[in-house]
Protein backbone atom coordinates (compact mmCIF):
# COMPACT_ATOMS: atom_id res chain seq x y z
CA UNK A 1 0.00 0.00 0.00
CA UNK A 2 2.78 2.40 0.91
CA UNK A 3 4.65 1.43 -2.25
CA UNK A 4 1.62 2.21 -4.42
CA UNK A 5 1.25 5.59 -2.69
CA UNK A 6 4.89 6.47 -3.43
CA UNK A 7 4.53 5.43 -7.07
CA UNK A 8 1.43 7.61 -7.52
CA UNK A 9 3.17 10.50 -5.72
CA UNK A 10 6.19 10.10 -8.02
CA UNK A 11 4.00 10.06 -11.16
CA UNK A 12 1.42 12.77 -10.43
CA UNK A 13 2.91 15.26 -7.93
CA UNK A 14 6.02 17.50 -7.91
CA UNK A 15 6.09 17.18 -4.13
CA UNK A 16 8.26 14.10 -4.49
CA UNK A 17 11.01 16.01 -6.32
CA UNK A 18 10.82 18.89 -3.85
CA UNK A 19 11.14 16.48 -0.94
CA UNK A 20 14.19 14.73 -2.42
CA UNK A 21 15.94 18.04 -3.13
CA UNK A 22 15.15 19.32 0.38
CA UNK A 23 16.56 16.20 2.00
CA UNK A 24 19.76 16.45 -0.08
CA UNK A 25 20.17 20.13 0.83
CA UNK A 26 19.72 19.40 4.56
CA UNK A 27 22.29 16.61 4.44
CA UNK A 28 24.81 18.80 2.54
CA UNK A 29 24.32 21.78 4.88
CA UNK A 30 24.76 19.56 7.92
CA UNK A 31 27.98 18.14 6.48
CA UNK A 32 29.40 21.61 5.72
CA UNK A 33 28.47 23.02 9.14
CA UNK A 34 29.83 19.93 10.83
CA UNK A 35 33.18 20.37 9.03
CA UNK A 36 33.67 24.13 9.32
CA UNK A 37 31.48 24.91 12.28
CA UNK A 38 29.32 28.03 12.14
CA UNK A 39 32.21 30.22 10.95
CA UNK A 40 32.35 31.36 7.30
CA UNK A 41 34.74 29.15 5.30
CA UNK A 42 37.99 30.83 4.27
CA UNK A 43 37.33 29.98 0.63
CA UNK A 44 34.27 32.25 0.66
CA UNK A 45 36.01 35.30 2.10
CA UNK A 46 37.06 38.24 -0.06
CA UNK A 47 40.62 38.03 -1.36
CA UNK A 48 41.09 41.72 -0.58
CA UNK A 49 39.83 41.62 3.04
CA UNK A 50 42.42 43.46 5.10
CA UNK A 51 42.50 41.15 8.09
CA UNK A 52 42.97 37.95 6.03
CA UNK A 53 46.63 38.49 5.02
CA UNK A 54 49.89 40.10 6.03
CA UNK A 55 50.85 43.64 4.89
CA UNK A 56 52.78 44.07 1.62
CA UNK A 57 56.55 44.10 2.32
CA UNK A 58 58.36 47.42 2.00
CA UNK A 59 61.10 47.62 -0.65
CA UNK A 60 64.07 49.69 0.48
CA UNK A 61 65.08 52.21 -2.17
CA UNK A 62 68.09 54.45 -2.79
CA UNK A 63 67.59 57.85 -4.40
CA UNK A 64 70.01 58.57 -7.25
CA UNK A 65 70.19 61.68 -9.46
CA UNK A 66 70.01 60.82 -13.15
CA UNK A 67 71.66 63.57 -15.27
CA UNK A 68 70.37 62.08 -18.55
CA UNK A 69 67.02 62.11 -20.30
CA UNK A 70 66.43 60.65 -23.78
CA UNK A 71 63.12 60.08 -25.53
CA UNK A 72 61.77 59.55 -29.01
CA UNK A 73 61.37 62.74 -31.00
CA UNK A 74 58.15 64.29 -32.23
CA UNK A 75 58.33 62.71 -35.69
CA UNK A 76 58.06 58.98 -36.32
CA UNK A 77 61.27 57.61 -37.79
CA UNK A 78 62.22 54.84 -40.19
CA UNK A 79 65.48 53.27 -41.27
CA UNK A 80 65.48 55.11 -44.60
CA UNK A 81 64.21 58.47 -43.32
CA UNK A 82 66.16 58.61 -40.05
CA UNK A 83 64.88 59.30 -36.54
CA UNK A 84 64.86 62.25 -34.14
CA UNK A 85 65.82 61.89 -30.47
CA UNK A 86 64.86 64.40 -27.81
CA UNK A 87 67.46 64.85 -25.09
CA UNK A 88 67.94 66.89 -21.94
CA UNK A 89 71.02 66.76 -19.69
CA UNK A 90 71.89 68.46 -16.42
CA UNK A 91 75.48 68.91 -17.61
CA UNK A 92 77.36 69.05 -20.92
CA UNK A 93 77.04 65.66 -22.58
CA UNK A 94 77.91 63.72 -25.71
CA UNK A 95 75.24 61.76 -27.57
CA UNK A 96 76.65 58.87 -29.63
CA UNK A 97 74.28 57.06 -32.03
CA UNK A 98 75.39 53.60 -33.21
CA UNK A 99 73.41 52.25 -36.16
CA UNK A 100 73.30 48.47 -36.62
CA UNK A 101 75.08 47.68 -33.36
CA UNK A 102 75.69 43.97 -32.77
CA UNK A 103 73.57 42.38 -30.05
CA UNK A 104 76.31 40.14 -28.70
CA UNK A 105 78.97 42.86 -28.73
CA UNK A 106 76.70 45.29 -26.85
CA UNK A 107 76.02 42.71 -24.15
CA UNK A 108 79.76 42.01 -23.95
CA UNK A 109 80.44 45.74 -23.56
CA UNK A 110 77.94 45.98 -20.69
CA UNK A 111 79.56 42.97 -19.05
CA UNK A 112 82.93 44.65 -19.43
CA UNK A 113 81.59 47.72 -17.67
CA UNK A 114 80.49 45.59 -14.73
CA UNK A 115 83.58 43.43 -14.38
CA UNK A 116 86.47 45.35 -15.95
CA UNK A 117 86.52 49.01 -17.01
CA UNK A 118 83.74 51.52 -16.39
CA UNK A 119 82.45 52.88 -19.71
CA UNK A 120 82.34 56.54 -18.69
CA UNK A 121 83.52 58.22 -21.93
CA UNK A 122 82.46 57.99 -25.60
CA UNK A 123 85.93 56.69 -26.52
CA UNK A 124 85.78 53.81 -24.02
CA UNK A 125 82.32 52.81 -25.17
CA UNK A 126 83.36 52.91 -28.83
CA UNK A 127 86.39 50.75 -28.10
CA UNK A 128 84.22 48.25 -26.20
CA UNK A 129 81.97 47.85 -29.27
CA UNK A 130 85.04 46.88 -31.35
CA UNK A 131 83.64 48.53 -34.51
CA UNK A 132 80.73 46.05 -34.61
CA UNK A 133 78.32 48.69 -35.92
CA UNK A 134 77.51 50.15 -39.32
CA UNK A 135 77.65 53.88 -38.63
CA UNK A 136 78.32 56.22 -35.68
CA UNK A 137 77.08 59.79 -35.34
CA UNK A 138 77.82 62.08 -32.37
CA UNK A 139 76.20 65.25 -31.04
CA UNK A 140 77.42 67.76 -28.48
CA UNK A 141 74.76 68.73 -25.93
CA UNK A 142 74.95 71.81 -23.77
CA UNK A 143 74.02 72.04 -20.11
CA UNK A 144 70.24 72.03 -19.49
CA UNK A 145 69.56 72.33 -23.21
CA UNK A 146 66.49 70.66 -24.65
CA UNK A 147 67.62 69.52 -28.05
CA UNK A 148 66.11 67.34 -30.74
CA UNK A 149 68.88 65.50 -32.58
CA UNK A 150 68.24 63.98 -35.99
CA UNK A 151 70.29 60.91 -36.87
CA UNK A 152 70.17 58.71 -39.96
CA UNK A 153 72.01 55.85 -41.58
CA UNK A 154 73.91 57.05 -44.71
CA UNK A 155 72.19 56.03 -47.93
CA UNK A 156 75.48 55.03 -49.56
CA UNK A 157 75.70 52.03 -47.20
CA UNK A 158 72.76 50.48 -49.05
CA UNK A 159 71.11 49.09 -45.88
CA UNK A 160 67.32 48.75 -46.14
CA UNK A 161 66.75 46.25 -43.32
CA UNK A 162 68.58 44.28 -40.62
CA UNK A 163 67.51 40.83 -41.77
CA UNK A 164 64.82 38.40 -40.57
CA UNK A 165 63.97 37.70 -36.95
CA UNK A 166 65.72 36.90 -34.67
CA UNK A 167 68.26 39.58 -35.52
CA UNK A 168 71.90 39.83 -34.55
CA UNK A 169 71.94 43.64 -34.68
CA UNK A 170 70.01 46.36 -32.87
CA UNK A 171 68.76 49.05 -35.29
CA UNK A 172 69.98 51.92 -33.10
CA UNK A 173 71.83 52.27 -29.80
CA UNK A 174 72.04 55.78 -28.31
CA UNK A 175 74.68 56.43 -25.63
CA UNK A 176 74.76 59.55 -23.45
CA UNK A 177 77.97 60.30 -21.55
CA UNK A 178 79.18 63.27 -19.51
CA UNK A 179 81.56 65.49 -21.47
CA UNK A 180 83.71 66.80 -18.60
CA UNK A 181 85.84 64.82 -16.18
CA UNK A 182 84.80 66.81 -13.10
CA UNK A 183 81.14 66.00 -13.76
CA UNK A 184 81.92 62.27 -13.90
CA UNK A 185 83.26 62.59 -10.37
CA UNK A 186 80.16 64.49 -9.23
CA UNK A 187 77.44 62.13 -10.48
CA UNK A 188 77.14 58.49 -9.61
CA UNK A 189 75.56 57.75 -13.02
CA UNK A 190 78.09 58.39 -15.81
CA UNK A 191 76.45 56.83 -18.88
CA UNK A 192 73.01 56.13 -20.31
CA UNK A 193 72.48 53.38 -22.91
CA UNK A 194 69.20 53.34 -24.86
CA UNK A 195 68.35 50.56 -27.32
CA UNK A 196 65.76 51.57 -29.93
CA UNK A 197 63.79 49.77 -32.57
CA UNK A 198 63.54 51.54 -35.94
CA UNK A 199 61.13 50.14 -38.57
CA UNK A 200 62.58 48.92 -41.87
CA UNK A 201 61.40 47.06 -44.98
CA UNK A 202 61.12 43.68 -43.22
CA UNK A 203 59.94 44.66 -39.74
CA UNK A 204 57.54 47.61 -39.72
CA UNK A 205 56.81 47.82 -36.00
CA UNK A 206 56.74 51.51 -35.07
CA UNK A 207 59.83 53.18 -33.62
CA UNK A 208 60.13 52.76 -29.85
CA UNK A 209 62.54 52.38 -26.96
CA UNK A 210 63.28 48.74 -26.14
CA UNK A 211 65.67 49.02 -23.18
CA UNK A 212 67.35 51.73 -21.15
CA UNK A 213 70.35 51.15 -18.91
CA UNK A 214 72.18 53.52 -16.57
CA UNK A 215 75.86 52.82 -15.88
CA UNK A 216 77.50 54.00 -12.68
CA UNK A 217 81.10 54.95 -11.90
CA UNK A 218 81.33 51.91 -9.56
CA UNK A 219 80.63 49.48 -12.40
CA UNK A 220 76.97 48.83 -11.61
CA UNK A 221 74.20 48.74 -14.20
CA UNK A 222 70.66 49.97 -13.56
CA UNK A 223 67.68 48.81 -15.59
CA UNK A 224 65.58 51.93 -16.11
CA UNK A 225 61.87 51.12 -16.14
CA UNK A 226 58.77 53.34 -16.34
CA UNK A 227 56.05 53.62 -13.73
CA UNK A 228 52.41 53.35 -14.77
CA UNK A 229 50.08 56.00 -13.39
CA UNK A 230 46.28 55.98 -13.26
CA UNK A 231 44.30 56.76 -16.41
CA UNK A 232 43.26 60.24 -15.28
CA UNK A 233 46.70 61.55 -16.20
CA UNK A 234 47.14 63.50 -19.42
CA UNK A 235 50.46 61.72 -20.01
CA UNK A 236 50.77 58.31 -21.61
CA UNK A 237 51.72 55.45 -19.25
CA UNK A 238 55.43 55.08 -18.89
CA UNK A 239 56.27 58.42 -20.52
CA UNK A 240 58.13 61.32 -18.96
CA UNK A 241 57.45 65.01 -19.41
CA UNK A 242 59.69 67.05 -21.71
CA UNK A 243 58.94 70.34 -19.98
CA UNK A 244 60.61 69.33 -16.73
CA UNK A 245 64.25 68.40 -16.07
CA UNK A 246 65.14 64.72 -15.61
CA UNK A 247 63.63 63.37 -12.42
CA UNK A 248 65.68 61.84 -9.64
CA UNK A 249 65.46 58.12 -10.20
CA UNK A 250 65.45 55.41 -7.56
CA UNK A 251 67.34 52.13 -7.43
CA UNK A 252 66.36 49.04 -5.52
CA UNK A 253 68.89 48.27 -2.82
CA UNK A 254 69.57 44.54 -3.13
CA UNK A 255 72.65 43.56 -1.14
CA UNK A 256 72.47 39.94 -2.20
CA UNK A 257 72.61 40.80 -5.91
CA UNK A 258 75.30 42.81 -7.75
CA UNK A 259 72.85 44.71 -9.93
CA UNK A 260 70.16 47.18 -8.96
CA UNK A 261 66.94 48.08 -10.65
CA UNK A 262 66.16 51.68 -11.50
CA UNK A 263 62.66 52.98 -11.52
CA UNK A 264 61.81 56.16 -13.38
CA UNK A 265 59.20 58.43 -11.84
CA UNK A 266 56.84 59.52 -14.53
CA UNK A 267 53.88 61.05 -12.73
CA UNK A 268 53.23 64.36 -11.09
CA UNK A 269 52.51 64.44 -7.34
CA UNK A 270 49.04 65.06 -5.98
CA UNK A 271 47.10 62.44 -7.99
CA UNK A 272 44.38 60.81 -5.86
CA UNK A 273 44.49 57.22 -4.68
CA UNK A 274 42.29 54.97 -6.87
CA UNK A 275 40.91 53.23 -3.75
CA UNK A 276 40.00 55.91 -1.23
CA UNK A 277 39.99 58.89 -3.67
CA UNK A 278 41.15 61.01 -0.75
CA UNK A 279 44.92 60.80 -0.20
CA UNK A 280 47.58 61.40 -2.88
CA UNK A 281 49.23 58.48 -4.66
CA UNK A 282 52.49 57.59 -2.91
CA UNK A 283 53.01 53.86 -3.46
CA UNK A 284 54.32 51.84 -6.40
CA UNK A 285 53.34 48.17 -6.48
CA UNK A 286 55.83 45.55 -7.66
CA UNK A 287 56.27 43.76 -9.98
CA UNK A 288 53.52 45.42 -12.09
CA UNK A 289 54.89 48.97 -11.32
CA UNK A 290 51.46 50.59 -11.02
CA UNK A 291 51.55 53.80 -8.94
CA UNK A 292 47.94 53.98 -7.87
CA UNK A 293 47.48 53.79 -4.06
CA UNK A 294 48.31 55.85 -1.01
CA UNK A 295 50.23 54.87 2.12
CA UNK A 296 47.06 53.93 3.98
CA UNK A 297 45.50 51.73 1.28
CA UNK A 298 48.63 49.79 0.31
CA UNK A 299 48.22 47.53 3.36
CA UNK A 300 44.71 46.49 2.32
CA UNK A 301 45.49 44.64 -0.90
CA UNK A 302 47.27 41.53 -2.05
CA UNK A 303 46.37 42.26 -5.69
CA UNK A 304 46.91 45.42 -7.72
CA UNK A 305 43.63 47.42 -8.04
CA UNK A 306 44.49 48.20 -11.68
CA UNK A 307 45.68 44.93 -13.25
CA UNK A 308 44.87 42.42 -10.44
CA UNK A 309 48.44 41.10 -10.47
CA UNK A 310 49.72 39.69 -7.17
CA UNK A 311 51.67 42.32 -5.20
CA UNK A 312 55.05 41.05 -3.99
CA UNK A 313 56.26 44.34 -2.45
CA UNK A 314 55.95 48.11 -2.78
CA UNK A 315 58.00 51.27 -2.42
CA UNK A 316 57.24 54.93 -1.77
CA UNK A 317 57.64 57.70 -4.33
CA UNK A 318 60.67 59.95 -3.83
CA UNK A 319 58.81 63.25 -3.60
CA UNK A 320 56.70 62.10 -0.63
CA UNK A 321 58.96 59.62 1.15
CA UNK A 322 59.97 60.06 4.75
CA UNK A 323 63.62 60.90 5.32
CA UNK A 324 64.20 57.64 7.13
CA UNK A 325 63.01 55.55 4.20
CA UNK A 326 65.29 56.95 1.46
CA UNK A 327 69.03 57.47 1.54
CA UNK A 328 70.55 59.94 -0.87
CA UNK A 329 73.74 59.14 -2.68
Amino acid sequence: MAAEFLVKLYEYSPVFYISVISVCFIITAAAVLGWFGFDVPVILRSSDEAESFLPVPEKRMVQVTNPFSLEMGTTAGTLLDGVSLQSYCLEECVLSCYWGCGVQVLQAALQKHQHDTALSTPQLFQQALQLHYLHCQTFQLQKEERKECFTELPADLGVTDFGPLPRDRYPLVAVLTLANTEHRETYNIVSSVTVLHIPDDKYRLSARILFQYLLTAQGNMFDLKPLYMSADSSMQPGSSTVEDPPQSTRAEEEREEPEKEEEEETGAPGRDCVVCQNAPVNRVLLPCRHACVCDGCVARFQHCPICRAFVVESFALANQTQAGDVAEE
